[in-house]
């Protein structure tokens, strides 16, 4: 198949978005597909060497207030570039920029178009600017509502969509590298770094901004022998400095090093209560590190709450607080929440998810064909 991938986001930009269409442009490439990556364009002229297939820039501006957030402008590069491929299906991930020029492109070239709903843009528009969560569902119903189909990564996310309006919805989650991420990578000398007094640590990995409610962590960092690790850049990095003043505020991290530090975790904590699915989760999971999160949105898919983590009610301090408490006041609990997530996510591979995703694809195409004759 000859797929292009029209994405809001690609590396070397840091967040779910762009890993998934990463991952995915990797798996199709590895099946002997041939993918094309259109997305807006980064600062790095040299961004792209590293990238499994040819990559299309699109001009876009950075995000006022957040400038690791790139916003496409109107291009007809991507209709060009769609017909220039020869497509046979178009992948939209998390369209609502770029992505409705994709749909709106696939829809004149007459070629099927896959919607991937990923982030919980209504949710942002509640927290950035207290209203425009409308105007948000609105256009997602557009370009999902003009989409041969659209797949959604947890039960919540199928909800809400359902509730909203959009229809030919699937399921289809998010793989994790379980060799990457590994619970052998815990360091014993980053141990002793982040907790010199031997406290127990609870981090959190993610982008810093105001809706993923890093400053509940506040409460936790007050108890005692607990350290706070912060892992992760954004707008309200200088905010949060104060909000948690004894937290160790790592930056953002990748690779090989974000692994060492996940495993050298005692508890994971997430905080945003508007995640569609919550891939830092996994990724703790995945290194043998019990989690607890909201009991809101992705996490309800993922985390058993006492069976290999804790679900709280989404944006309390309080419940987060006495989470930890319980966590640390049982080092076995912990080991045990520990190798049960680990099971949890071992088949939840990028490859098996990427099989899922071309399945999917055949599915659309087969559905045309029929539609035509």
């Amino acid at each position: 198949m000859r797929v292009v991938i029209v994405t809001e986001s690609f590396p070397p930009d840091v967040n779910g978005v762009a890993h998934c269409a990463l991952q995915t442009a990797r798996h199709l490439v590895r099946r002997g597909h041939t993918p094309l990556v259109i997305a807006p364009a980064v600062a790095d002229p040299a961004a792209d060497a590293d990238a499994p297939c040819a990559v299309v820039r699109v001009p876009s501006l950075p995000l006022p207030g957040y400038p690791q957030v790139r916003v496409a402008l109107p291009s007809r590069r991507v209709a060009a570039a769609i017909a220039a491929h020869r497509a046979d299906l178009v992948h939209l991930a998390g369209p609502f920029v770029l992505g409705v020029r994709g749909m709106t492109a696939a829809a004149r070239l007459g070629i099927p178009a896959v919607a991937v709903y990923q982030t919980d843009l209504a949710g942002y528009a509640r927290t950035y600017v207290g209203t425009g969560e409308g105007a948000a569902w609105r256009r997602l119903r557009a370009v999902h509502g003009a989409a041969d189909r659209t797949l959604a990564p947890s039960t919540a996310a199928v909800r809400d969509l359902e509730a909203h309006g959009i229809g030919r919805i699937r399921l289809w989650g998010r793989g994790v590298d379980t060799v990457r991420f590994r619970p052998a990578l815990r360091d014993d000398a980053l141990r002793r770094e982040l907790a010199p007094d031997g406290e127990l640590l609870v981090g959190y990995v993610g982008r810093l901004a105001p809706e993923k409610r890093v400053d509940l962590l506040s409460a936790v960092g007050e108890l005692p022998g607990v350290r706070v690790v912060v892992v992760g850049d954004g707008p309200s990095g200088p905010a949060l400095r104060t909000t948690l003043p004894g937290a160790w505020f790592l930056g953002r991290r990748t690779g090989a090093d974000l692994a060492r530090i996940f495993a050298s975790l005692d508890v994971f904590a997430h905080t945003g209560p508007f995640e569609t699915f919550c891939q830092t989760v996994q990724e703790a999971m995945a290194s043998g590190v019990p989690v607890i999160a909201p009991a809101a949105g992705g996490p309800l898919d993922l985390v058993g709450h006492g069976r290999d983590g804790l679900l709280v009610p989404p944006g309390d301090p309080d419940a987060l607080r006495d989470a930890v408490a319980t966590l640390a006041a049982a080092p076995e609990l912990r080991a045990a929440y520990g190798r049960a997530g680990r099971a949890a996510v071992e088949g939840r591979t990028w490859e098996a998810l990427g099989d899922e995703l071309i399945g999917h694809y055949l599915e659309v195409l087969r559905e045309r064909t029929a539609v035509a004759a």
